[in-house]
C-alpha cells in the first residue's frame, strides 16, 4: 500500500469516525476550521525542517509527488486525519465526561 493510500485512508476513516462513529460532526463546526487553521502552519513548518534537511524522505513511488513546503501533499493529509481523529476523540470523551 502506498502512502498515498494511507492517507485518503486514514482522511476517510477519520471522517466516518467524526460523522457516524462519535457523531461529534466536527468539519460543521466553526471552531474545527479554526484550530486547524492554527495547528496548519506549525505543521507545513514542520514537514519543510523534516523533509527539506533530508531527515525524512519518502520513496517516489509511494507518493503522487506534488509537494508542500518541501513535504509530500499525503503530509496534509494524514495531518488531517490525525487532527480531526484526535478532536473528534476529545470531545466524545467531554461529552460523557471522562
Amino acid at each position: 500500500m502506498s502512502y498515498t493510500q494511507i492517507a485518503v485512508s486514514a482522511v476517510f476513516l477519520a471522517l466516518i469516525l467524526d460523522f457516524f462513529v462519535l457523531k461529534t460532526t466536527l468539519l460543521k463546526r466553526k471552531v474545527f476550521w479554526t484550530s486547524y487553521a492554527i495547528i496548519l502552519p506549525f505543521q507545513l513548518l514542520t514537514n519543510w525542517w523534516l523533509t527539506s534537511r533530508n531527515i525524512v524522505m519518502y520513496n517516489a513511488g509511494s507518493i503522487i509527488g506534488t509537494r508542500i513546503a518541501s513535504a509530500p501533499v499525503e503530509d496534509l493529509l494524514f495531518g488531517f486525519a490525525l487532527i480531526l481523529g484526535v478532536q473528534s476523540t476529545w470531545v466524545y470523551l467531554g461529552r460523557r465526561g471522562v
